[in-house]
């Protein structure tokens, strides 16, 4: 990916991120439920995270291309903080609960875009795919042990001790900014590094096959959402044990981690088109197949399927717009990007729910399978080479 130095200190980075944010949003939740916060306002709550992130990303996927990800990722870290000791101080109201979840968005959008808008000047041509795996993978990492900080802290009990949990979280954050400091500068020592071409969104807007990279990316991760709401009602309907449906998302998550450790040779087998083709298309026929009777060892091997399927079609996109993109405009197609899967995971979940009042479980898994089915099919057309954006 670039310099042992380099790679360690933004794998870590990313880790870091994910554990702090998956740490403190459903801690934010239990602060909510302490102070009988109403259903609705839980959802405002919840969707300040998302908000923020949605308006800002291009204007700080401009500003990445501009000053450097060092310096935005940095910001980005100094917001997680800020979020952390808000949460701290401020959590025992609605307002601060806001606030900081606000905060949060806006240093995870920092963070993540610089991130990946490093890894993508950072890698040289061939490598993309390597890096990206191994990228998502330390980020998922995160995502996993995130959670295991709510058990440390009373997760024997109906709500963990939040005001522990925001606190340790500023240490973390504390971290999290030193590591900031120590990652490396691409337009210094990235093997891309040279003049920043002139240009803009326009010209990521009319890259041959953008939109429908964009899609497959967005339907993927929305795939995963839905799977996370929807698999517990599934079990509930079905009569399974919380704990089994528990095994069944581990299982997914494990084999999107394994999918993204091993992207790199499994691109060069098959190579990208097919790879993202292919394995969007499993993840939706195993969609499919969730909603049918199926004993567990069987249950097992479907979410098996959906998650060597789905773990590999964000950091594929990600490659597939770091290859087509000159140095100085990939921030920006990583903030394009991040906007289409933000975008995403509002509009299709919103609609999964409508569907789910009038077909049920077995209805919003079966469309998600056939949005599955679709984008696979979009991305048989992308071009089997990207080619860069013309210099303006």
């Amino acid at each position: 990916m670039f310099g042992l130095r380099g790679g360690g200190v933004l794998l870590g980075h990313a880790v870091m991120t994910q554990l702090i944010t998956f740490v403190l949003r459903p801690t934010m939740s239990y602060r909510a439920l302490e102070l009988d916060v109403p259903a609705a306002a839980l959802g405002v709550l919840a969707a300040s995270f998302a908000f923020a992130p949605l308006v800002l990303a291009l204007p700080v996927g401009q500003l990445t291309d501009r000053v450097g990800e060092r310096r935005v990722a940095l910001a980005g870290a100094a917001c997680v903080t800020a979020a952390a000791l808000v949460f701290t101080v401020l959590g025992g109201g609605l307002a601060g609960l806001l606030c900081g979840s606000v905060l949060l968005g806006v240093g995870h959008l920092g963070c993540v875009v610089g991130q990946q808008a490093l890894v993508a000047n950072t890698s040289g041509k061939g490598g993309y795919d390597t890096a990206f795996g191994h990228y998502t993978f330390a980020a998922s990492l995160g995502q996993s042990l995130g959670p295991l900080l709510i058990l440390l802290f009373g997760g024997n009990q109906e709500i963990p001790h939040t005001g522990r949990i925001f606190a340790a979280c500023v240490g973390a954050a504390a971290v999290l900014v030193a590591l900031s400091f120590a990652l490396p500068d691409s337009r210094r020592t990235g093997p891309t590094a040279r003049e920043t071409p002139r240009g803009g969104f326009g010209d990521l807007v009319r890259l041959p096959g953008l939109v429908r990279a964009l899609t497959a990316s967005c339907v993927v991760l929305a795939a995963v959402d839905i799977t996370l709401a929807y698999l517990p009602a599934l079990g509930a309907e079905r009569g399974m044990a919380s704990g089994t449906v528990g095994l069944l998302l581990t299982v997914r998550g494990l084999a999107s981690m394994a999918s993204r450790l091993f992207l790199g040779r499994l691109t060069a087998r098959l190579g990208r088109r097919r790879l993202l083709t292919v394995s969007t298309f499993a993840a939706g026929v195993a969609m499919a197949l969730l909603p049918l009777d199926l004993p567990l060892p069987a249950l097992v091997l479907v979410m098996t399927a959906a998650g060597l399927g789905l773990g590999v079609g964000q950091p594929l996109t990600m490659s597939w717009l770091a290859e087509a993109t000159p140095p100085g405009l990939r921030g920006r197609a990583m903030a394009l990007r991040l906007v289409g899967n933000r975008t995403g995971q509002i509009v299709i979940p919103s609609a999964a729910g409508a569907l789910a009042a009038g077909l049920g479980v077995a209805g919003v898994l079966y469309a998600t399978a056939a949005a599955l089915g679709y984008a696979a099919l979009s991305a048989r057309t992308l071009p089997v080479d990207a080619t860069p954006v013309a210099d303006t």
